[in-house]
């Protein structure tokens, strides 16, 4: 594995990208989180043709690929934010210029079927990632954008200026239960313990889509975070014994269980539950297992830091960051 590469925190004034790996996003939705993010005193600039549709993809392959690494290599853009997810991101994994995008760090948000991007760059560069809401699915959503998940945005990307609005300080401690949520009933030891390692995956379904490519995710010694939506427990089943069978639980150090969203039967026919196939899959694995962690496709939808190394305390509820891009110390 490559050694993580930290881009630099985001800070007021600095200008955002806003790109279309994958689907096509919606005007409306664009339109409110530029606003959003300008409000908030960045810049914005869009690169490709945000609207272009070819069936479910924004734009061909070659034009989606090509305005991605087009906010990469420009200099002045400092992040980027990928407009939704829906399909497409594991089309143009190798039309991608990983050296370009090593040499030229910044922050990279999104998730759903950006977990593709996150994996192929993290296996190419090294470059810590960041899993949280897009434009289309949070920032411009009508209702607005949910309160929890924006500080979270904020507090991840921007380190210690989002706290204080100065970049030499640590920022306070925000641990779960805390500031962000409140209410934890949700959350859930399936495993008590704690453990320690690089926080690595993202949705379900596409990460197991890039097993057997030059891009499958590596998971030695790491804590894997996982999360999906509409999928019926017989899918999540086939999945995760894809992942046993592949020697991806192995040699975890943790597990934290996202938003499995609708991820309910969906006939009158038999069926094991999501939590029969959690504890089917995890409980004999000897590793700290937290379950409902919010992250995914749900409000909140707090950002984390993919490939940057993590303490997870399954007993506690809480995940601390120890190695955010902006170098500060702070806790979910």
């Amino acid at each position: 594995m490559l050694p993580a590469i930290h881009p630099p925190a985001l800070k007021k004034g600095d200008t955002l990208a806003l790109v279309a790996p994958a689907s096509v996003p919606n005007p409306d939705r664009m339109d409110r989180a530029r606003a959003l993010l300008e409000s908030e005193g960045f810049q914005v600039k869009i690169y490709g043709e945000l609207y272009q549709t070819r069936g479910y993809l924004a734009g061909d392959d070659s034009a989606r690929a090509a305005a991605l690494m087009d906010a990469f290599c420009d200099e002045k853009v400092h992040g980027i934010l990928c407009a939704r997810g829906g399909y497409g991101c594991p089309r143009i994994l190798d039309r991608l210029d990983y050296q370009a995008i090593r040499s030229h760090p910044k922050v990279l948000v999104g998730f759903s079927d950006i977990t593709a991007l996150h994996l192929a760059i993290q296996k190419k560069t090294g470059l810590i990632t960041f899993h949280g809401p897009h434009p289309n699915d949070g920032l411009g959503k009508l209702e607005g954008w949910d309160a929890r998940s924006a500080r979270g945005f904020w507090r991840v990307v921007m380190g210690s200026e989002a706290q204080t609005g100065k970049t030499d300080e640590s920022p306070p401690a925000c641990e779960l239960p805390g500031d962000l949520l409140g209410d934890t009933d949700h959350l859930r030891t399936l495993v008590a313990g704690s453990a320690q390692g690089r926080l690595i995956g993202g949705n379900l379904a596409v990460l197991v889509g890039l097993m057997g490519t030059p891009y499958e995710i590596e998971t030695g010694g790491a804590i894997l975070f996982l999360e999906d939506v509409d999928e019926a427990p017989y899918r999540i089943d086939r999945y995760l014994a894809q992942l046993r069978l592949g020697g991806k639980f192995n040699h975890l150090s943790g597990l934290v269980l996202g938003q499995f969203t609708n991820c309910v039967p969906n006939s009158s026919d038999p069926s094991l539950s999501l939590e029969d196939v959690f504890v089917d899959y995890f409980t004999n694995l000897d590793i700290p297992v937290l379950c409902g962690f919010p992250a995914g496709h749900d409000c909140p939808n707090l950002t984390l830091p993919l490939n940057a190394v993590v303490n997870m305390d399954a007993s506690e509820k809480k995940i601390t960051l120890l190695d955010s891009h902006s170098g500060s110390d702070f806790k979910y």
